[in-house]
C-alpha cells in the first residue's frame, strides 16, 4: 500500500487547465482515468487526509504509486481523449459496463457489391447500417423473415453466395420468393442495392410511405381483375403491419431519442437504454457495472453515453438523449455529442407527458434488471460458501455464519416505532423465519414512555432483549438450546418460534447500535453469539467496543451479503411501520374539502393546533392563514360544521388525524406476550395472517 505523499506533486507543478490524468500503480499499468476542468483543483481533491476520502477512492490512491497529466484546450477534448485512453488501457477503477459486446444487431452490409442482411455483434464496421440491439438473436430473425416477403434482400453468406453462382441455381429462399436472387442474376445489382436501401428505411422507421404504396398496388390490381397479383399485395401489406405490431407506438411525430435509466445501490449500478426510432422501440439494451469508484448518478450517466456514442457517427446518435439526472457540467457532454451527430442533440431529463412516462418503463427495467442480477449472484452456492467464509475471517469468527440475523428499525418522527428481524440461513433468506416487532418503550427494567428516549439505539436494545429473551425461555424449558424433535411444537410440528439462536447479529447502524446489541446480549448473559454493524453510508462494519471500522472490499462476496441482508431488514420493517400507520389512521374532514391540497391543510393544522380549534374558529380566523382565501375559508367552515362533533385527535407530525381508543382502554407498554411476535410473511399453506 502506497502513501500517496510520496507521488504528490507540488500544486505549482500542476496547470489550473482542462485535461485528462492517469494513476499508475508500481508496475507502470494505469489504474485509473479521469478527466477535470481545472487539473489542479481535481487532483488536489486526491491528496487530502485519507480518512476524509471515500473508501473506493481511498483504495484507488493507496494502490496507485504515481499520477499523470495531459492537457488539452477544452472540456470537449478532455471527454474525448478520457474516453480513448479507457477504451486503450482499460482502468481498474473505472466504471465498466459489462455485456456491452453481447447485444446482436441487425446489419444491413451497404459496404458489399450486393448488400446482406444479418445479425451482427462485437464492433460496428464503416459502411453497415445498424438496427437495434435486439434482446435475443430469434426476434431479429422473426422480422427479418416477415420483412424478406417485401423486401427479397439477399441473407446468405459469402460462401453460399459464390456457390450458388458457380452452379447457377438459388438457394432455397430464391426459389420461395425471399430472395430476389442476385447470385443468378435475377435482379441487376443496383436494383438489389435499392431494394436494400428500402428495407433500411422500413427499419429506420419511415414505414408510412410502402404501406401506401402497396395499398394502391392492391387497389390497382384488383381493378384490373389481377386477382392474384392483388391477393399477394394483401398479404405482403399484412407481413408488414405485423412486422410492426412487434414495435408499438411509444411517442408521437416519429421521435428519435434513446432513454437511459439508471438503478443503483452502493456497490453496483445497472443501465437500461431504449432505443426510440420513429416513435417505435426499435431496441432495448442494458449493463450492470461495479461502483468501483465514488459515482453520481450524473456521473454513471456520463460514462453510459461515453459507451453507447464512442464510436458512433451521424445518425447512429439520436437527435434526443433523455437521461435521469444530467452530468456535471453538461455543456461539453452535450457539445461532443453534438460533434458525433454533426448536428445538435438534446440531452435532457424529461419532465412531462409521453417522455416522462417512457422513462418510468425504462426506470422499472433499470431496477428489475438489478435485481435479477443480484438474485443470480446470491442464488450461486459458490459464491455464497465464499461470503460466508469472507465475513467469518473479518470478523474474526471460529466458523462461517450459517445463521444470520439482521434488525432494523422503523419509524415516522418518532412515532409508530417498529423492528424487524430477518433470516438468512447459508446465505439465502429464510422468510419463515422473519418477525416482526412494536417497540413499547421498554428498556431494561426501566419504563420508558412515549417521547422519552424513542430513539433507534433504545429500540435496538429493546427489541435485542425481547428476541433473545424469548430464546432463553425456549432454551429454560428443555434445559439446552432446542434441537432436534425438540426444536418443533407438538401440535403442527412447526419449529418454534425462537428455537434457533444466529451465529451472527448484524445490526443497520454503527458504533451506538452496535453497542446497544451487545449490552442486550449481555445482560442476558449470552456471550457465544457475535454482533456486528453495517452502516449505510460509506458500508463500513462495525465491531463492539472498536474505535475504527472494518473495511471490507468491494469485491468482496461477505459485504454484498451483508448490504443484501442488511437491505432486506429495512425493506421489512418499513414495510410494517407504514402497514401499522395506515391502521392508526383515518381520513380527515378536511379531506372533503375541494381544492384544498396537503400543503395547505398542513398549514391549517400548524397554525391552530388541532382540528378542534379549527372548527371553533371564525371565518376571519381562517383567512388569516397563508394561502387561504375568504372563498377557500367559508367552504371548510361548511365542510367541518356538516361533520361530526367530536374531534378526534390530530398528529401534529403528518397532520393526519388518529383513531381514538375506545372507551375503557388503556396504552399497553407491558411486556409483550409471545403472541405479540407476530410472523414475517403470511403461511399461505396454512391460512395464517402475519
Amino acid at each position: 500500500m502506497a502513501d500517496p505523499s510520496s507521488y504528490r506533486p507540488s500544486p505549482g507543478q500542476i496547470p489550473d487547465s482542462p485535461g485528462v490524468y492517469k494513476f499508475r500503480d508500481e508496475h507502470r499499468r494505469v489504474i485509473y482515468v479521469g478527466k477535470a476542468k481545472s487539473l489542479r483543483q481535481r487532483l488536489a481533491n486526491y491528496f487530502q487526509d485519507l480518512a476524509g476520502l471515500h473508501p473506493r477512492t481511498r483504495s484507488m490512491v493507496t494502490t496507485a504509486a504515481s499520477v499523470e497529466w495531459t492537457v488539452v484546450s477544452t472540456e470537449v477534448e478532455a471527454l474525448q481523449l478520457e474516453y480513448s485512453w479507457i477504451k486503450e488501457f482499460d482502468p481498474r477503477f473505472n466504471v465498466k459496463y459489462r455485456d456491452d459486446k453481447s447485444y446482436p444487431y441487425l446489419a444491413v452490409t451497404m459496404n458489399e457489391q450486393y448488400p446482406r442482411v444479418q445479425v451482427m455483434r462485437g464492433h460496428k464496421k464503416k459502411g453497415v447500417k445498424y438496427f437495434g440491439p435486439y434482446a435475443h438473436a430469434w426476434a431479429i430473425r422473426d422480422t427479418v423473415d416477415l420483412l424478406l416477403r417485401v423486401f427479397p434482400v439477399r441473407t446468405c453468406s459469402a460462401g453460399v453466395f459464390k456457390n450458388a453462382a458457380r452452379t447457377g441455381r438459388p438457394c432455397l429462399l430464391g426459389y420461395i420468393g425471399k430472395c430476389s436472387a442476385p447470385c443468378v442474376e435475377r435482379i441487376t445489382a443496383e436494383d438489389h442495392r435499392e431494394l436494400a436501401e428500402e428495407f433500411s428505411d422500413f427499419m429506420a422507421g419511415r414505414t408510412g410511405t410502402y404501406l401506401r404504396r402497396l395499398e394502391r398496388q392492391m387497389t390497382d390490381a384488383a381493378e384490373e381483375m389481377e386477382y392474384e397479383r392483388a391477393a399477394r399485395l394483401r398479404d405482403d401489406i399484412e407481413a408488414l403491419k405485423k412486422a410492426m405490431e412487434k414495435n408499438a407506438v411509444v411517442l408521437a411525430d416519429a421521435t428519435d431519442a434513446d432513454l437511459i435509466a439508471v438503478a443503483e445501490d452502493e456497490l453496483e449500478a445497472a443501465v437500461q437504454i431504449f432505443h426510440v426510432r420513429g416513435g417505435r422501440v426499435r431496441g432495448q439494451r442494458g449493463w450492470v457495472t461495479d461502483k468501483v469508484e465514488a459515482v453520481t448518478t450524473g456521473d454513471l450517466v456520463e460514462h453510459a453515453l461515453q459507451q453507447l456514442y464512442g464510436e458512433e457517427t451521424g445518425d447512429s446518435v439520436p437527435k434526443e438523449v433523455l437521461v435521469p439526472a444530467l452530468p456535471d457540467p453538461v455543456e461539453p457532454v452535450q457539445e461532443w455529442l453534438t460533434g458525433r451527430r454533426g448536428s445538435y442533440v438534446s440531452l435532457r431529463i424529461p419532465q412531462r407527458g409521453d417522455k416522462k412516462a417512457l422513462m418510468e418503463t425504462v426506470q422499472r427495467n433499470a431496477q428489475q434488471s438489478l435485481v435479477l442480477h443480484k438474485t443470480k449472484r446470491a442464488s450461486d452456492l459458490t459464491t455464497r460458501s465464499r461470503a460466508l467464509e469472507e465475513i467469518a475471517e473479518a470478523l474474526d469468527l471460529d466458523s462461517a455464519p450459517l445463521r444470520i440475523e439482521c434488525y432494523d428499525i422503523s419509524h415516522l418522527q418518532g412515532d409508530d416505532v417498529v423492528a424487524s428481524m430477518v433470516v438468512f440461513e447459508d446465505g439465502l433468506a429464510r422468510k419463515s423465519e422473519y418477525r416482526r416487532f412494536q417497540i413499547k418503550g421498554r428498556v431494561g427494567d426501566t419504563q420508558v414512555w412515549h417521547g422519552e428516549g424513542q430513539d433507534d439505539v433504545r429500540s435496538m436494545h429493546e427489541v435485542i432483549a425481547r428476541r433473545f429473551r424469548r430464546y432463553l425461555a425456549e432454551k429454560e424449558k428443555t434445559g439446552e438450546w432446542a434441537e432436534g424433535e425438540d426444536a418443533f411444537t407438538e401440535e403442527d410440528g412447526r419449529p418454534k418460534r425462537f428455537a434457533y439462536p444466529p451465529q451472527l447479529v448484524v445490526v443497520d447502524g454503527g458504533q451506538p447500535q452496535v453497542a446497544a446489541a451487545r449490552r442486550a446480549l449481555d445482560e442476558l448473559g449470552i456471550d457465544d453469539i457475535a454482533v456486528c454493524g453495517l452502516a449505510k453510508r460509506l458500508e463500513e462494519v462495525w465491531l463492539p467496543g472498536e474505535d475504527d471500522p472494518v473495511v471490507l472490499p468491494r469485491t468482496s462476496e461477505g459485504l454484498y451479503l451483508l448490504q443484501r441482508v442488511r437491505d432486506e431488514a429495512h425493506r421489512f420493517a418499513i414495510t410494517y411501520q407504514r402497514t401499522k400507520r395506515s391502521k392508526r389512521f383515518r381520513a380527515s374532514p378536511l379531506d372533503d374539502v375541494p381544492g384544498l391540497g396537503d400543503t395547505r391543510k398542513q398549514a391549517l393544522l400548524k397554525h391552530f393546533g388541532s382540528l378542534k380549534k379549527l372548527r371553533a374558529a371564525t371565518i376571519d380566523q381562517i383567512c388569516e392563514v397563508p394561502g387561504i382565501g375568504r372563498k377557500t375559508a367559508e367552504t371548510i367552515a361548511a365542510a367541518l360544521a356538516q361533520a361530526a362533533p367530536a374531534a378526534p385527535a390530530v398528529n401534529t407530525a403528518t397532520g393526519e388525524i388518529m383513531e381514538e381508543e375506545e372507551p375503557g382502554t388503556t396504552a399497553d407498554t407491558s411486556e409483550e406476550p409471545v403472541a405479540a411476535f407476530t410472523a414475517g410473511p403470511p403461511d399461505r399453506r396454512r391460512g395464517q395472517e402475519t
